[in-house]
């Protein structure tokens, strides 16, 4: 397999991360940087085709728009019956329709962060301060 060259801007922040883990770990920055977009590469590929492709289509949005995908929450009614059936499983355990249901609400969830984390990385990479994203959980 031949290798490509990539001419890569970081932002300060991210450069100093990234230098400071490739020195933690006794290597250069670019075995460093290999390593995350390797590690990138098998989480899309792992994805669920639906998300991935919601994933992609947030790179189409206007900063507005992401901002509304970061914020976003899952609804609360779902939140409740999710956190509900969490504590019966462990009190009592779930029926089979229940444990459909809790794993349909598991990865509604799971869409919810995965879709809300990439919007906000999106939003640092164009330059945005983040912040209150971060702090609001």
């Amino acid at each position: 397999m031949s290798a490509q060259t990539v001419t890569l801007h970081l932002p300060g922040s991210l450069y100093d991360l990234f230098k400071e883990r490739a020195s933690r770990a006794r290597r250069s920055l670019e075995a460093e940087l290999l390593e995350v977009v390797e590690a990138a590469g098998a989480v899309a590929e792992a994805l669920p085709p639906q998300l991935a492709k919601a994933i992609r289509d947030l790179h189409e949005l206007d900063d507005e728009a992401l901002w509304r995908v970061a914020r976003d929450h899952l609804p609360r009614e779902a939140a409740q019956e999710l956190e509900a059936l969490n504590h019966k499983r462990q009190r009592e355990g779930l029926t089979s329709a229940e444990e459909e249901r809790a794993n349909g609400l598991s990865e509604a969830y799971e869409r919810f962060l995965v879709l809300r984390a990439e919007a906000a990385g999106l939003l640092q990479e164009r330059g945005h301060d983040i912040t209150d994203l971060l702090s609001s959980e």
